[in-house]
């Protein structure tokens, strides 16, 4: 069986860079729920970290993943629970 490692960083922005992600106590707390929603779907999350208006994040895919489907699960869910919660004015 081969082992496969690969690393890919994604970057996220707020719709039209508008600085959302303020203050930080909101993008720790976006951060943290990110963290949880990446190891209950067995992604690999090595970090995350953003401003106002992006965020990054480093993450390992493994032979079964792909980007596509790994960035829509990560930031989809993420902006579902971020609107879900309403933990953004807009």
């Amino acid at each position: 069986m081969s082992w496969v490692r690969i690393w890919i960083h994604l970057v996220f922005s707020t719709k039209e860079r508008q600085p959302l992600l303020t203050p930080k106590e909101l993008r720790e707390k976006i951060f943290q729920h990110t963290k949880e929603n990446a190891k209950s779907k067995d992604i690999w999350l090595d970090s995350i970290n953003g401003y106002k208006e992006h965020v990054h994040s480093l993450i390992s895919l493994n032979k079964d993943q792909t980007i596509n489907k790994t960035a829509q699960l990560l930031k989809g869910e993420s902006s579902f629970w971020i609107n879900q919660n309403q933990l953004t004015k807009k």
